[in-house]
Formats: structure tokens, sequence, C-alpha cells
């Protein structure tokens, strides 16, 4: 476990790659709810629980769809566990140092807490550029590109499926 943690937080600080990830199914079938559990909780600060489950599992196919897809047409679908096991547990990871700064924005926030959303997103944003970039053996920025394009793709689908999240009072 303490061999896991160690990985995934050296690919956070872009040492290690989605390369550097064992080829298990399982540890996949592992991680996603991981990522589910750390994305639900993120998510209850600002919604009610109900649409928070709902939107959890859509962001995990979106995630897992979209690397599928980016892999297929790379022709590299042999990296699809890897791949998609260093996405989703940095992203678990990112998501877990996310929660107490979304805790206190909720409750109005500071600049502080802003600037610390802000610096999360733009770390989320840089460490998938960095694990598409390594598992596409493509430029860092081909990567950031690629990155956009998920967070762009998945805040549309996102807002289409879910036009009004219901935020508890």
């Amino acid at each position: 476990m303490y061999q896991l943690l160690n990985l995934i937080f050296n690919i956070c600080l872009f040492k290690k790659g989605p390369q550097d990830m064992p080829v298990a199914k399982v540890l996949l079938l592992l991680l996603i709810p991981v990522y589910f559990c750390i994305s639900l909780l993120v998510l209850i600060l600002n919604m009610d629980f109900i649409h928070a489950i709902f939107q959890t599992a859509v962001e995990i196919v979106l995630l897992l769809g979209f690397v599928k897809v980016v892999l297929f047409f790379a022709k590299k679908p042999a990296r699809y566990q890897q791949t998609a096991s260093a996405l989703v547990a940095t992203d678990s990871l990112i998501s877990f140092f996310a929660i107490p700064v979304m805790a206190t924005l909720t409750g109005g926030g500071s600049a502080f807490s802003i600037i610390s959303v802000i610096a999360l997103m733009t770390w989320h944003w840089l460490v998938s550029g960095h694990v598409f970039s390594q598992a596409l053996e493509k430029p860092f920025t081909f990567g950031l590109g690629l990155a956009l394009l998920y967070i762009l793709v998945s805040s549309q689908v996102m807002g289409l499926i879910f036009p009004q999240m219901v935020v508890v009072e």
C-alpha cells in the first residue's frame, strides 16, 4: 500500500508516469471506489447526496471512456489499465487534498481558499497532462491539450446531463 501511495505521489510530482503503474485490472477496480468516495465527499459539500452520487458515477464513466477513446485513436490500447489507473489515482489524491479547501469555500471562503482551489485545479490539469503525454509518448504540451480537452468536454457533458444542480441550503 505504501509503495502504491508513494508511486501516486511521484506521478503527481512528475517524477514517474503511468508506465510505472502495475498492469493490473484489479488495481483499477480497487481505485475506482476510492475515486468515487473522494469525489462524492467533494460534491456533497455543494449539492444533495443523490445528485452527488449520479454526478460522480457520470464523472467516472466520462474519464474511463475518454481514456479508452484517446488510446484507441493513438493506437496504444494496451496502455489503458496503467493510464486509467494513473488518472484515477492522481485525481483521487488531488481531490483528497481539495476536501478541506472546498469545505471552507462553502462557508464563504477566503482569498486563500480561492487561490488554493485554483492551485489545486492547475496542479490537477498539469498532472493529467503529464499522464497523457507519458502514455502517448507525446510532448507535455500535447498532454496538456488533451487534459484541457477532457476538462472542456466533461464540463459540457455534465452541464447537459445536470443542468440544474441542487444546492444544499
